[in-house]
């Protein structure tokens, strides 16, 4: 039975959602809305954003950086409960995307410490890159606030995470500290 703060994140979740899937729309690279750039993996694969790691797939996909001591440690272990929940299907039918907002200190080497302090399992991956694609990419996935002067402190991100379905051109997004009952629902609603 929902607590009645689990409903009204719910319906929050939900709200967020019906606007993600009005200003996400289409997707597509094609579409130039989600940015084709190159990145690093934490574990030093370098890969198109779009093309190798997007195309075809059900994402969810989140910005963090390894320093953040306010939203980003909480929000990683609440994925971690989504990605459990997910059991098999990550890294073969949805896939994690973490994506460093300070590049310029977060290299594979750090994010890949990162990934086994914080016990990240597979089909998730954390991805760094050249700080102005980052950018190109946090502002084509919609993450950033239309305000500069918020936009441009750190400590500001937002908790959001993106998910989506490029097959079927399903984009959403849900907040990071749902429940991950509730994320494992909106990753689940965009999955054909």
């Amino acid at each position: 039975m929902n607590t009645r703060r689990e409903l009204l994140l719910g319906m929050g979740a939900l709200g967020v959602a019906a606007l993600g899937l009005h200003a996400g729309g289409r997707a597509r690279a094609g579409d130039r809305r989600l940015a084709n750039v190159l990145l690093q993996t934490h574990t030093g694969k370098t890969v198109r954003f779009y093309d190798d790691l997007v195309r075809d797939k059900v994402v969810a996909i989140n910005m963090m950086y390894v320093a953040c001591s306010g939203i980003c440690p909480t929000a990683t272990a609440n994925l971690r409960q989504v990605h459990r929940l997910l059991g098999e299907r990550v890294g073969r039918r949805v896939f994690f995307y973490s994506l460093s907002l300070q590049p310029e200190l977060d290299s594979p080497e750090v994010l890949a410490e990162y990934v086994r302090q914080q016990r990240i399992g597979p089909g998730w991956l954390f991805l760094t890159g050249a700080p102005e694609e980052v950018e190109q990419l946090r502002y084509s996935l919609g993450f950033y606030d239309p305000d500069p002067l918020l936009d441009a402190d750190k400590n500001n991100h937002t908790g959001m995470l993106r998910i989506g379905n490029d097959r079927y051109r399903r984009w959403t997004m849900a907040p990071a500290l749902a429940s991950p009952r509730q994320i494992l629902g909106t990753i689940e609603h965009v999955d054909a």
